[in-house]
């Protein structure tokens, strides 16, 4: 089609929201290729650099979280607040949008918001299994809601709902395919099992707690190890990580080739961000879930909880990850039964072509 639409896409602050962010943006690009997409974003956020390089332009709101330690600080929180509201509404004004689209994030609140005032139909993006209070807010004036799990009307009028899933990194289709490239990549081996370790975008302190008090351990098993620590622990990690050296563990602060990664994993280690979910999802990873406690509404147990209870994961606590996680994952990484089962029953729960479901959705707000 050579439908000439404006499109806002606004979201961020982690890769969790970026990345469907992009995909969906990718799949109205190649919909409707003379469509005119800008991202609203959060200044000082990553969003601010990734759009940017996935080709896409952005414009940033001086919005953030609300800081629950020190509530003083929360003066010049919302005094940015009632500034981005003011920006977003000037944003709206000026890009005309045909259609807003909120991914979650700081800047998806006033942005949405400023669209609905204007009469600019909206579609929310909620990628967890537990509805976040910005979303639920957003709802009311939302056309649609496209959501990654069942039950969802326990947040949402049931009638805007549809199931889609969340869109993933296209570069994590067919994996399988690039194994023997994966191996040469990281000079790994085939013959050996792989353990590949994730924080999410900025890392884990307790994951990375974690293989740090067990790499004794890991060192002495027959299993080689991608540990990725996220940029603010990766110094303490290369520290601790100095006297196990060998071609069997790789410490990184960022996996540059996560499709590589995932190619020649046996068994992931990651908290349960909703992104990350999707993706071990649609590609059968068997994967032990630590839940990140630091999460608005401990979404993250609830995103976790919704595979476990159709084992399609192991879920450790973040409080028992110390004593428990390596452990675990070394007597789970030498059961190929274990495996099987696990790898069966998570792409069972696989969500396909989701950006592309999405954009069926919109496609029909434009109309």
């Amino acid at each position: 089609m050579s439908n000439k639409y404006k499109i806002i896409v606004s979201g961020g602050g982690t890769g969790g929201h970026i990345f469907p962010a992009v995909s969906i943006a990718n799949a109205l690009k190649k919909r409707y290729p003379d469509s005119e997409i800008l991202f609203v974003g959060a200044l000082g956020r990553m969003e601010m650099e990734r759009v940017p390089a996935a080709g896409y332009k952005i414009v940033g709101l001086p919005v953030s979280g609300f800081d629950r330690k020190n509530m003083l600080r929360n003066v010049k929180v919302l005094y940015n607040l009632l500034k981005s509201m003011i920006r977003a509404q000037q944003i709206v004004r000026s890009f005309k949008p045909d259609v807003a689209i909120g991914v979650g994030g700081y800047a998806s609140g006033p942005l949405l918001r400023a669209a609905a005032s204007q009469g600019v139909p909206t579609l929310i993006q909620e990628q967890n299994s537990y509805a976040g209070v910005t979303n639920k807010l957003l709802a009311k004036k939302a056309q649609k809601i496209c959501v990654a799990y069942d039950n969802m009307d326990r947040f949402f009028p049931a009638q805007k709902i549809v199931k889609t899933g969340n869109p993933v990194r296209q570069d994590l289709f067919n994996v399988t395919a690039k194994a023997a490239e994966a191996y040469e990549f990281f000079g790994l081996k085939p013959e050996l099992k792989t353990l590949l370790i994730i924080g999410g975008s900025l890392g884990a302190r307790t994951i990375n707690q974690s293989v740090i008090a067990h790499l004794e351990t890991l060192a002495a098993s027959n299993i080689q190890v991608i540990w990725q620590t996220g940029k603010f622990y990766i110094a303490d990690a290369l520290k601790a990580a100095q006297p196990y050296e060998s071609d069997k563990l790789i410490v990184t602060d960022f996996v540059s080739r996560m499709d590589y990664a995932y190619a020649i994993a046996d068994l992931v280690i990651s908290r349960a961000g909703a992104s990350s979910i999707s993706e071990l999802c649609l590609l059968g990873k068997p994967v032990i879930l630590v839940p990140s406690p630091n999460v608005a509404e401990d979404h993250q147990t609830q995103n976790a909880l919704a595979l476990v209870k159709h084992d399609a994961a192991i879920m450790i606590k973040d409080a028992e990850a110390k004593n428990n996680l390596i452990p675990e994952a070394i007597k789970l990484i030498i059961s190929d039964t274990e495996l099987s089962k696990l790898s069966v029953n998570i792409l069972k729960l696989a969500e396909k072509n989701s950006a592309e479901r999405i954009a069926d959705e919109v496609a029909k707000l434009f109309r």
